[in-house]
């Protein structure tokens, strides 16, 4: 656990462009990924976002995200961007319960 009192996700970049991010969830399931992929589809810069999983026993909590923007950001800020957003829903949802 960090300072902050937030776990850190493990992620293996498999492929960083100027446009396209390729990353493995480490750790992560279907539920994550798509909510991950569901956020980052508001961004109006992210032309692509998409998740995959090998092979349904071995690779069930590794998840591959791909990720393409329109050059208006990186991927890394939508990336980072929804992540944040993400946070504050959780957030927000646990104030309210």
């Amino acid at each position: 656990m960090e300072k902050d009192g937030c776990d850190r996700m493990k992620l293996e970049v498999l492929q960083n462009d100027k446009n396209k991010l390729e990353v493995t969830l480490v750790g992560e399931g279907h539920t994550f990924a798509n909510l991950l992929r569901k956020t980052l589809k508001q961004d109006e810069h992210v032309v692509y976002a998409a998740y995959k999983v090998g092979h349904p026993l071995l690779d069930r909590e590794r998840p591959t995200l791909l990720l393409e923007t329109d050059g208006k950001e990186t991927p890394k800020e939508a990336l980072m961007k929804a992540a944040q957003k993400i946070r504050e829903q959780m957030n927000e949802f646990g104030e309210k319960i």
